[in-house]
């Protein structure tokens, strides 16, 4: 299948962000709904078999699926959506010919064969770099209604695709239980702890924590423990004795009432 270069006429999703930069395409990029599932390379079973699970739920509902492609969770939430019967979009950090990673290449063709598409911001013949998988990950989001992080560290490639996401004004939310999802939610990010919250956020009605008043005592714990010097999740846990949940729920009411 050749490649074909987008350098206007973008999908609309990209055009509604008045993407500029070309865009190289096997495939079909789908205009329906679709939401962008993405984590660590070095995921754990638990994680890429809950960002599997997702990916197929969502695919037997009619949702795209756009990923990285990497291993890990994005590997994970290919294969869902093709065992769910959907199709998924693969964003590659290299060219579309230059399958990587390698291992993944079979998988790329089966996503191509079922209706969906290679994309990329490189031409044909791009080797990736690290630089290249950072870049890329913009357009993950772009491609996307909503992305959720299944599981991520807090130097993991997957927040940068969190931070475009909230530049591209599309949704975001995370499972808690990694370091990098915990440190979204406590910035914000809506809460997936099911795939009927996944599905949720699918058709832009996303979980939130509960809002929680400012004479709540956690609140005020938390508070103090900011003006303390806490400076993430793991220190204002360690600071007020509350649990991670308490933390989590207290900090996005923090953030409207600031």
């Amino acid at each position: 299948m050749p490649t074909v270069v987008l350098t206007g006429g973008f999908p609309p999703r990209l055009a509604a962000l008045s993407w500029h930069q070309p865009i190289y395409v096997r495939g079909t990029i789908a205009n329906g709904p679709a939401v962008a599932i993405v984590g660590a390379r070095a995921a754990s079973q638990v994680g890429m078999d809950r960002a599997h699970a997702i990916a197929r739920h969502l695919a037997t509902k009619g949702m795209h699926v756009v990923s990285g492609g990497a291993l890990g969770i994005d590997g994970a939430a290919h294969r869902g959506a093709l065992e769910g019967g959907g199709t998924t979009t693969v964003v590659l950090g290299s060219g579309c010919d230059v399958l990587y990673p390698a291992r993944h290449a079979s998988l790329f063709r089966e996503a191509l064969a079922r209706g969906g598409a290679i994309v990329s911001m490189w031409p044909d013949g791009s080797a990736p770099h690290a630089g290249t998988f950072v870049a890329r990950n913009s357009l993950i989001a772009a491609l996307a209604d909503a992305v959720i992080v299944v599981e991520a560290d807090v130097r993991s490639g997957s927040l940068s695709t969190a931070r475009a996401a909230k530049k591209h004004g599309r949704i975001l939310a995370a499972w808690p239980g990694s370091r990098g999802c915990d440190s979204l939610l406590g910035q914000g990010a809506a809460i997936v702890e099911s795939i009927q919250d996944a599905e949720l956020v699918a058709l832009g009605t996303p979980r939130m924590p509960k809002p929680i008043v400012d004479t709540n005592p956690d609140a005020a714990c938390v508070r103090q423990a900011i003006a303390n010097g806490a400076r993430d999740v793991d220190a204002i846990v360690r600071h007020t004795g509350l649990t991670l949940r308490a933390v989590l729920r207290v900090l996005p009411t923090l953030e409207r009432c600031s």
